[in-house]
């Protein structure tokens, strides 16, 4: 596909960065270790018997953008489909037991059935649109999104999944925290594809998923695992 048409079909932007942990408070007390903020309260999320907390880390480069740290919800019954973001893969499972990390990303869209098509003519496959939901302090969170039967990430994170809001975008509810992205860059997809997505194409050999910030507590560089996992962690540069 060439540059024109993709970029002309794909009307997208980075919407949020997914963390992965064991649970909500590992989740929790690595967010305020490594990037210097307590994220605040999000919700669960009854199809997918996950749950999960938000950091506003937005910038003038990738505005209204969020950081989700998301963990399977004890609380909740087994879900009837696979699990987002790889969640039930040991693979990932092992990644995440000794710290929570990057994962995956999530990139929306006006129109999410044209942007399935053009990712597929682009050789990748993020599923189909399904309806979720969660239950906030201001009332019903609706969206629309991507999802694979088999809960995949496709190119190990490097291609997000693709979401359409409904009226209310969580950043409505967010302050600024005081961290802020300043580079995605993905790796092993074309850089078309890339580009026409907001982010950075990364040469081969780089992590599938990378994300650089400022934080509090200085810049901080975020790699997601391939799906043989490393057990590199984040580090503060």
């Amino acid at each position: 596909m060439s540059d024109a048409p993709l970029a002309a079909t794909l009307r997208f932007a980075p919407d949020h960065l997914v963390v992965a942990a064991r649970s909500l408070e590992e989740g929790a007390a690595w967010c305020e270790a490594t990037l210097g903020i307590v994220p605040a309260p999000g919700g669960k999320h009854s199809m997918m018997g996950t749950h999960n907390r938000l950091l506003s880390v937005g910038s003038a480069r990738y505005p209204r953008l969020y950081l989700e740290i998301i963990a399977i919800d004890p609380d909740a019954p087994p879900p009837a489909r696979a699990r987002w973001f790889d969640l039930d893969a040991p693979a990932l499972q092992q990644a995440i037991a000794a710290s929570p990390r990057l994962v995956h990303w999530v990139a929306r869209s006006d129109d999410i059935e044209a942007g399935i098509a053009a990712v597929r003519v682009a050789g990748h496959d993020v599923g189909a649109a399904v309806a979720a939901e969660r239950m906030t302090p201001r009332g019903l969170l609706r969206w629309r999104i991507a999802l694979r039967d088999d809960g995949r990430r496709p190119a190990d994170g490097a291609v997000p999944l693709l979401i359409e809001w409904g009226e209310v975008h969580p950043c409505d509810a967010l302050a600024d925290s005081g961290v802020s992205v300043e580079r995605i860059a993905v790796a092993g997809i074309d850089a078309a594809l890339a580009a026409a997505l907001g982010v950075t194409p990364a040469p081969a050999g780089a992590p599938p998923l990378a994300v650089r910030l400022a934080t509090p507590r200085g810049p901080v560089e975020l790699a997601a695992p391939v799906s043989a996992p490393s057990r590199s962690q984040p580090r503060s540069l």
